[in-house]
């Protein structure tokens, strides 16, 4: 006949797991521990610490403020309209914006440069180029698509 099997239910002492782990920890994890207290020293110079400690103190009054606001038709445009910047944001290539940032930057350090406003006919010398049209040809690209949803 079978013999039952003897079983010993093992009792694990989970603190005693983690106080294990807790010693080992610093060893293991020291350049990441180091890291991180410099990034909460760097967050309570800033005052960013005390600026969280305060919200958390204050969640009900915030909460409700929002909520307060959100519920009035300029909360509820400005919400919608924040999702459709993100939403926009995400369409656009990041290639492009970052030449559109460079582009920007470089125009407005030639046009602080300008002793006075260009001639009309070094405007349009400029806007005839062949880098001018096709930047033009993009922006009417978009003047039109824009153009064309405003009519329905």
């Amino acid at each position: 006949m079978a013999k039952p099997i003897a079983f010993k239910p093992v009792t694990v002492d989970f603190k005693a797991d983690l106080l294990r782990k807790l010693e080992k920890a610093p060893g293991e994890h020291a350049e990441a521990l180091l890291l991180a207290y410099d990034v909460l020293e760097a967050a309570h110079k800033a005052g960013v610490l005390d600026l969280l400690h305060g919200a958390i103190g204050a969640k009900d009054t915030i909460i409700t403020t929002l909520s307060k606001y959100a519920a009035q038709p300029e909360g509820i445009a400005a919400i919608r309209n924040l999702l459709t910047a993100a939403k926009i944001l995400t369409e656009l290539d990041p290639e492009v914006l970052d030449q559109l940032s460079k582009v920007m930057a470089h125009a407005s350090k030639e046009h602080q440069q300008e002793q006075k406003p260009p001639s009309l006919f070094q405007l349009a010398k400029r806007a005839t180029s062949e880098d001018s049209r096709r930047g033009l040809s993009f922006m009417t690209l978009v003047l039109s698509g824009l153009g064309k949803s405003l009519k329905s």
